[in-house]
């Protein structure tokens, strides 16, 4: 679908979301890979029907070793917090590692590829793991101090120390909380803070686009920025790029820095007893942006999580132990949590992890990789598909490789981009999973089982067993399937994979994902607490659901959730400006991206100076992910009598659209002036205000 309809599609009316597209024609899995898949059998639907709601879930938790089996499937004593699998004892480390030596000790467990192509790939197989993982384990403990309970954060990027440190931190029931290597210093610091960290672990540099980066100066940003909110970091590992090189121009601190690689050799051979946790203790916090207020720290569990991403892993992505996976997402994201590194481990896959760029040295990067390593299981994002069908369409068909199985995550595809992710990246070959899924979910929520089901380019495909959506117009009722009209995608019933809460903050769990549709705020009766996804969505006759994206504030930018309120809060610590309104813009690779609309204090005039300081802020506060494609200095923002900034219109301007109703605005005459100079449209004459209107920063 065009970009304008794509933008039309999210617009919210009162009660519904309108649609505007045709459904699309099913595509068939080929005998092929419907011989070989792991799940053939349409009963399981029946099984996880909701009316065998909770113990369906025992399936996938059997796919795990206990040390403990527990006494309670579900727990909703705590509503909504629910607990999964109480009294029982586990260890994700265990089930990611130790359980599959006996048969697969000198398999591939990760293949770490570096973005330069002179340098040799790094093979860790499940014996290399277990080594590496005890021993960085042991430094944790004695060196660090740190135990069950404890929360550490890492700001890591895409090298072999991230899933080690994970698995270290898993082992000793250490809670970890990765941020984004892409962050800033700030952000990162801001999480410290929330988190209550005394240990951050980070890495000298990394390669990105050909250039080998200075990670450390952000480590002492982030310390700053924590002391600053009361935390102190008191201990910063610094694992090496280069083991014998320092990577970064940033003083190590004395007393404060250590340099890993130099601290293990204190613990070769060292190994320590994976830790039998309670099975609803927290495994990692992950941090996503909120639409007011600071970053949640989404809480998720040992047991329920690691049981629903070994089921999803296995039933959705068809994941054999036999299988070169290779999912090319980052492990600071969700998805790289659950399906790079405790997914595809626990079921003992070889699991690819690229450091850089995917068009880096050219567009051809990604499709020599899968051809070298002989990739048969692919994952990737729309914006990633987008980027490498704009960069070299043609590439893929240069190169030797065979996917039998394909997966896109993190926002909708359009149908023309699928298309040429199957006849083009898949050869009319492969099964494609077009998922859906948020951070606080765990795992996959949408899509079909590719056995199962036909694919449908453009739509996520039906509910996944065990998961039952209803969409609910504004005002609570339900949009019935085939309707032509979209809503509030909400889940009726729990499931292991969603978050326990929001860490440290209970009332704001409550009040963002369970609040609006709740049925009675005092039951423990989980048909009272429907689940808020945040998104919208239509489902077709036939059960597919198709999403919208975002219905609040929350910028999806190339599958990157973004707070607005975090990009405006930025804005405003410029000195010359006095507000600040951010709103998304289709974008043909990474779907949306964040224009920014600025008004200046009195007797400040518009200059590029101020926008590109409102870009640097951005940069600074948040990091480049969320750097806006335009930054646009007016006069006023159009308001609402209330004083209230009318976005809808400000993103109406940004994506050529129709404009709408006015009349609510308090001062509609600024409207036609802001959209003259951002559409390209000669200036006006004449018109009222401090300082002419301008537009700055493209890109």
């Amino acid at each position: 679908m065009s970009e304008q309809k794509a933008v039309e599609a999210d617009e919210v009316s009162e009660a519904q979301i309108a649609v505007h597209w045709k459904e699309e024609e099913f595509i068939y899995p080929s005998p092929r890979f419907v011989s070989q898949a792991l799940m053939t059998d349409p009963g399981i639907y029946e099984r996880f029907a909701i009316e065998n709601f909770p113990e369906c879930f025992k399936e996938y938790a059997d796919l795990l070793s206990w040390y403990k089996y527990w006494h309670t499937t579900f727990d909703p004593s705590d509503a909504p917090c629910w607990k999964w699998f109480v009294g029982g004892r586990i260890n994700a480390c265990y089930n990611c590692v130790d359980r599959h030596l006996d048969q697969y000790k000198n398999k591939a467990a990760i293949i770490f590829v570096p973005e330069p192509e002179d340098e040799d790939h790094q093979i860790l197989t499940f014996q290399e793991l277990y080594v590496r993982v005890n021993e960085f384990a042991a430094l944790l403990r004695d060196f660090a101090g740190l135990k069950a309970g404890d929360r550490v954060t890492l700001q890591m990027p895409m090298t072999p120390e991230l899933p080690i440190t994970m698995l270290a931190c898993a082992r000793l029931g250490v809670i970890h909380s990765e941020v984004f290597g892409g962050f800033s210093g700030r952000s990162c610091g801001e999480r410290i803070a929330d988190l209550g960290s005394r240990v951050l672990i980070t890495i000298d540099g990394y390669y990105r686009s050909g250039s080998l980066l200075d990670h450390k100066k952000k480590a002492d940003e982030a310390v700053a920025v924590a002391k600053d909110e009361g935390q102190v970091v008191d201990k910063v590992l610094v694992w090496r790029r280069h083991p014998g090189q320092y990577a970064s121009q940033t003083p190590m601190v004395d007393g404060r820095d250590h340099f890993v690689n130099d601290l293990l050799a204190d613990y070769a051979g060292k190994r320590v007893d994976p830790v039998p946790l309670p099975a609803e203790d927290p495994l990692f916090i992950m941090y996503t942006s909120g639409t007011t207020g600071r970053p949640k720290g989404c809480q998720h569990s040992i047991g329920g999580y690691l049981s629903y991403v070994a089921g999803t892993s296995k039933f959705v992505q068809d994941i054999h132990p036999t299988d070169v996976y290779w999912c090319l997402a980052d492990i600071g994201w969700i998805t790289g949590h659950s399906y790079i590194v405790y997914g595809p481990l626990v079921l003992a896959a070889s699991s690819v992890m690229y450091e850089g760029v995917p068009t880096y040295p050219d567009a051809g990067r990604v499709w020599r990789i899968a051809e070298r390593l002989d990739v048969n299981i692919f994952h990737t994002a729309p914006t990633t598909i987008r980027m490498l069908r704009k960069a070299g369409p043609d590439e893929p068909a240069k190169y030797n490789f065979h996917f039998k199985h394909m997966t896109t995550v993190g926002e909708p595809i359009e149908p023309e981009v699928w298309r040429w992710y199957y006849d083009v990246v898949g050869k009319g070959e492969a099964a494609i999973v077009d998922t859906f899924w948020q951070t606080e979910n765990g795992g996959f929520l949408c899509s079909t089982l590719p056995a199962l089901q036909p694919m449908k380019p453009g739509s996520t495909g039906p509910a996944l067993p065990g998961i039952h959506p209803v969409i609910y117009d504004e005002d609570g009722n339900e949009i019935a399937p085939g309707a032509n009209a979209a809503g509030n995608i909400c889940i009726r019933a729990p499931w292991p994979g969603s978050f326990q809460t929001i860490w440290g903050d209970r009332a704001r769990y409550v009040e963002t994902y369970y609040a609006k549709y709740c049925q009675d705020k005092d039951s423990t009766d989980w048909r009272d607490w429907p689940y808020l996804t945040g998104d919208g969505a239509m489902e077709a006759e036939d059960g597919y659901f198709r999403i919208l994206g975002r219905i609040d504030d929350v910028i999806n930018v190339a599958g990157h959730r973004l707070g607005t309120k975090e990009l405006e809060s930025a804005s405003l610590t410029v000195e010359e400006v006095a507000e600040a309104a951010v709103v998304p813009v289709a974008d043909e690779i990474k779907g949306r991206v964040p224009d920014v609309y600025v008004s200046l204090k009195p007797g400040h005039d518009a200059s590029d100076e101020i926008a590109a300081k409102v870009k640097a802020a951005i940069d600074d506060a948040i990091g480049k992910i969320a750097r806006p494609k335009n930054v646009y200095i007016v006069p006023d923002m159009p308001k609402t009598r209330s004083g209230k900034i009318m976005r809808r219109v400000l993103a109406a301007i940004s994506n050529t659209m129709e404009i709408g109703d006015l009349t609510t605005l308090a001062n509609p005459d600024v409207v036609e002036e802001i959209r003259i100079v951002v559409q390209g449209v000669e200036k006006l004459a004449t018109r009222k205000g401090p300082a002419d209107i301008a537009r700055f920063g493209d890109e």
